[in-house]
């Protein structure tokens, strides 16, 4: 996958959760966002925001969901003393159930194939190129 590739892609998600519906629409992803505040502002009025703490896997992905939450003008947070994989943020629930928490998991997933791609490429082109699993062994092998 190129890396333009990757763009469209995210796009793509996004637009698909800013409910874009013509094509004019489509192109203009500032308007898919601004969409997104909107219907935000809109829920936080009828669905009180609620602190929520998610832990992330891995780095990607807290880099990932705190570029997603400042997108939609989200504080992300931390307390003192929490680990670096929490990331606080005060938001409506149904907010993270219809948009914020499955658009993640889409472009996490889009992302994490793209890492995956590239990391291979790079290791079987700058380390090894035998691209097989280890070996599973019995512990008289071991011996």
């Amino acid at each position: 996958m190129r890396e333009q590739d990757l763009f469209d892609k995210l796009r793509k998600i996004e637009r698909l959760y800013a409910g874009a519906t013509t094509h004019g629409e489509k192109e203009a992803a500032a308007e898919a966002i601004a969409r997104i505040k909107r219907r935000l502002g809109e829920t936080a009025k009828v669905d009180r925001p609620i602190e929520y703490k998610f832990t992330l896997v891995d780095g990607w992905s807290r880099k990932l969901f705190i570029a997603l939450l400042r997108r939609y003008s989200l504080k992300p947070y931390r307390r003192a003393r929490q680990r670096r994989n929490t990331v606080m943020v005060q938001v409506p629930r149904s907010f993270v159930e219809e948009t914020l928490w499955p658009e993640f998991i889409e472009l996490s997933d889009v992302l994490q194939a793209y890492l995956d791609e590239v990391t291979q490429r790079v290791i079987s082109q700058g380390i090894y190129a035998d691209e097989g699993d280890e070996e599973i062994v019995t512990e008289d092998f071991l011996g």
